[in-house]
């Protein structure tokens, strides 16, 4: 299956938009197709990655997070599971068993998060990322409970609420456009890396 939005070559895309996927590709080894697939339009490009970066590596943008990066990756990967984005789920699962170092935990929260092998904070963590994920309408007061028990600060809880409503959006985009995980993503994180 193909993308139905052909994605710009590297060398079509502005510069600063080609260094940024330069840097990911040193990184990580191969280029991840959201990258190419969403510089189709530049603008949207920078403010899709400005928001990511604030999200998921808060630390880049001087703000702390009492979530771990492994724990964000939980949140996109369950809630991803949750809107069927394949796209998601394979590249942000294989970025959770990197950071978990657990290569079963992507596949069971994409599956039923509530049979994981997780902790009880990731759990209560992730009980609130579907509530906003499902039924953000219906969200009060006595959810944010059960997250203050397990130390989570609202600071906190506004992280799980915005990566899940971000990834919604990105979710959606990788769907309607038919974007496919790259191969290399199914094996990160299940087999051991090769030394060099």
């Amino acid at each position: 299956m193909t993308t139905r939005y052909p994605a710009p070559t590297l060398e079509q895309v502005p510069e600063d938009i080609k260094a940024r996927i330069l840097e990911v590709q040193d990184k990580a080894g191969f280029v991840p197709n959201v990258f190419l697939a969403l510089a189709r339009r530049p603008a949207e490009w920078r403010a899709f990655f400005a928001y990511h970066d604030a999200l998921m590596t808060p630390e880049t943008v001087g703000r702390e997070s009492g979530l771990t990066k492994g724990e964000r990756e939980m949140i996109v990967t369950t809630t991803s599971a949750a809107n069927q984005c394949l796209y998601c789920v394979v590249a942000h699962g294989a970025i959770l068993r990197i950071y978990e170092k657990k290569p079963l935990v992507a596949d069971q929260v994409a599956v039923n998060y509530r049979k994981a092998d997780i902790s009880p904070r990731q759990r209560a963590m992730l009980d609130f990322a579907m509530k906003v994920c499902l039924r953000s309408h219906e969200v009060e007061d006595a959810d944010f409970q059960p997250l203050h028990e397990h130390g989570f600060t609202d600071e906190d809880i506004w992280d799980i609420a915005a990566i899940t409503a971000f990834f919604g959006l990105s979710n959606r985009i990788a769907s309607f456009s038919n974007m496919q995980p790259n191969p290399e993503f199914f094996l990160m994180g299940r087999v051991p890396k090769e030394k060099k």
